[in-house]
């Protein structure tokens, strides 16, 4: 028998039961968000401050939706960072599929990521957009499964979710088993901009899956 579940309907508890899947507690497996970060230059700092006052603004006029999320911080993030350049390649909506076999049954886990960067048709980074009104913890499941579709095996994979007005990193690690784990939460609503730790931590990471994509 064969099950077909949509990425976005399946629950953490089913995905690490179906790929046997394993959260990692230990700090250092997932260092690299705190680690050897770059520096942001002035002109990247204003426009950063400048997505969050774009985000209070959508605040004002609820409901928050995905795709205002997208145009008001997601996009303007990408273009400071700077990632629709080359060599970079940015491409939306792509179709992942990824399954599992037991004894009884089959089962199939589809959907449509909304952003992702890549180089040379390599993954490189994962951005999953929820709606504000959930939390981006709600939608770890969904990048997981999509993480999952990485076509390298041996190589680390990151991923980053959210709502536009927090933000949360994954790191996926395929091997010979299948670990996963999470940043600290990075939130709008700070006094500081947390906005800049964000860029940092995802120009870091995409330059790291780079360079594994190369070795």
């Amino acid at each position: 028998m064969v099950q077909t579940i949509q990425a976005k309907e399946i629950s953490l508890i089913e995905l690490e039961m179906l790929f046997q899947l394993q959260r990692v507690e230990d700090p250092q497996f997932f260092y690299e968000w705190q680690r050897d970060l770059p520096e942001l230059t002035e002109w990247q700092r204003q426009l950063l401050d400048q997505i969050k006052a774009g985000y209070f603004n959508l605040l004002k006029k609820p409901p928050l939706q995905e795709l205002p999320i997208n145009l008001a911080v997601v996009s303007p993030l990408l273009f400071t960072g700077q990632f629709y350049l080359s060599p970079f390649d940015l491409r939306a909506e792509k179709n992942v599929e990824i399954s599992a076999e037991d004894e009884e049954k089959s089962v199939i886990v589809k959907g449509n990521l909304d952003t992702l960067v890549l180089k040379d048709k390599l993954w490189v980074m994962v951005i999953e957009s929820k709606q504000a009104k959930f939390s981006v913890e709600a939608g770890l499941a969904q990048i997981l499964a999509y993480m999952l579709d990485h076509p390298n095996p041996n190589n680390s994979c990151y991923g980053m979710i959210t709502n536009g007005g927090s933000f949360l990193f994954v790191k996926l690690l395929k091997g010979k088993s299948l670990q996963y784990a999470t940043s600290d939460l990075f939130g709008i609503n700070n006094q500081k901009n947390n906005l800049y730790d964000v860029l940092k931590i995802l120009k870091h990471l995409i330059e790291l899956a780079i360079s594994f994509n190369f070795r």
